[in-house]
């Protein structure tokens, strides 16, 4: 079974596309060797500092190697490792040599948040209440920040979608 799209078509400003929040709110996914190459940036209490520039090098990466999703197929999953670091997994099509790689299998519950960054503490909180009302454990929660701030101010949205292995 392969994951529904994380984007539609719609694209007004030539940087982040519209994203497909009903395949992703309050829904149960499986993934099957879903591979990402992964990447830290530097945090500051976990506020990402140089985001845009390993975002940047992570598509550059995976363009290079030939090995994008389609458009509409494109994530990045964010996690925290600490107050000062985090790891972000941009999905690939295949294995990039050369990069660190992690390879996803197994169940994921998925909803959708939409509002300022710093609401993140909030939607943690929320996760772990979706995931107990599901009777699930949380094993690995990430986030994925669906547009940029600049997109996300055209759009009028900021949707970050939490999605937790369980």
């Amino acid at each position: 079974m392969s994951l529904p799209n994380t984007y539609t078509s719609q694209n007004e400003t030539g940087c982040c596309a519209i994203p497909d929040i009903p395949s992703w709110q309050d829904k149960e996914h499986i993934f099957d060797n879903e591979k990402f190459i992964k990447m830290q940036t530097k945090s500051f209490l976990y506020m990402p500092l140089n985001m845009s520039k390993i975002m940047k090098l992570l598509d550059n990466i995976a363009t290079a190697a030939d090995a994008k999703p389609k458009p509409e197929q494109a994530m990045v999953l964010s996690h925290d490792i600490s107050p000062w670091r985090a790891e972000h997994l941009y999905r690939v099509t295949k294995q990039v040599e050369g990069q660190a790689t992690v390879v996803l299998n197994g169940t994921y519950i998925s909803k959708v948040f939409t509002g300022p960054y710093n609401n993140a503490k909030k939607w943690y909180k929320q996760m772990h209440s979706f995931a107990n009302q599901k009777n699930k454990t949380i094993k690995t929660l990430y986030m994925f920040y669906t547009t940029c701030p600049k997109c996300a101010k055209h759009y009028g949205n900021n949707y970050v979608i939490g999605l937790a292995e369980v």
